[in-house]
């Protein structure tokens, strides 16, 4: 990979955007060498949690490489989008918990990806924005449908009509930023929340991570039929027991259905 670092830390896969002096902007290639980091990752059992963080101090990801798209006519342009919503949807499904560690600026395409991810944690110089209507176009990676779902759509709404940044506690105050910290101690931070959720039933934190996903796309009765079976699939694993026997045996669990 030329653009990707891939880090393995135990249960944690470290996945790190490689252009510290285009502030990790993305384009076709960097898209295509996260989709194949992240398909790799998943299919590795011993991994729990995905951090995923921008090169330098500067940026998470300062948007779409506009170098790249001024050129580019409406097939490309659908093309590139196609791209930007693959990463984001692995993002979102794949079976590891995700979090964002937000190192800087997170604008357009690099937003969208922070807002796929299952957790946002946020150094306190970290901005974000969905600005793509300063250059002519709307946001392509799911920004208009996600941001939305996680800060309500009126703030959405303004958000990506005035194409505005805010700061950290802005985001943490609309909802957007789980955390915010202090720069220098950003990916310790993310470290050790992924080590705690490693340390949970991981098949068990996938099948609520699935009901949790689903709840966006269907209504409330429907969504109660999924959660009933998924914990039904729960029942049926060994991490189930597990969990139980240890729980009343006053012990510590020793999960291993993931």
């Amino acid at each position: 990979m030329e653009f990707i670092k891939l880090s393995l830390e135990e249960e944690l896969a470290v996945v790190t955007i490689d252009r510290p002096k285009s502030l990790n902007a993305l384009n076709s290639q960097v898209y295509r060498e996260i989709i194949a980091t992240l398909r790799q990752v998943e299919a590795m059992d011993q991994v729990k949690v995905v951090i995923l963080t921008g090169a330098g101090e500067k940026a998470f990801a300062a948007g779409a490489d506009i170098a790249q798209m001024v050129h580019e006519d409406a097939v490309a342009g659908r093309r590139l989008s196609g791209l930007c919503h693959e990463a984001a949807n692995l993002l979102e499904s794949m079976r590891q918990v995700t979090i964002a560690a937000v190192n800087g600026f997170a604008l357009g395409g690099g937003c969208e990806l922070t807002l796929a991810c299952d957790l946002r944690i946020a150094a306190d110089h970290a901005r974000f924005a969905l600005p793509e209507v300063t250059l002519g176009i709307i946001p392509g990676g799911g920004g208009t449908q996600r941001l939305a779902r996680i800060i309500g759509v009126g703030r959405a709404k303004e958000l990506i009509f005035t194409g505005d940044q805010i700061d950290a506690q802005e985001a943490y105050r609309l909802g957007l930023a789980n955390h915010v910290v202090p720069r220098d101690e950003l990916m310790e931070t993310c470290r050790a929340l992924g080590k705690k959720i490693a340390s949970r039933a991981s098949y068990a934190v996938f099948l609520a991570k699935t009901a949790i996903n689903s709840s966006q796309e269907i209504d409330l009765k429907n969504g109660a039929e999924r959660e009933k079976d998924l914990l039904g699939l729960a029942f049926a694993t060994r991490d189930k027991q597990e969990g139980m026997e240890a729980f009343l045996a006053r012990r510590p669990p020793r999960f291993q259905d993931f």
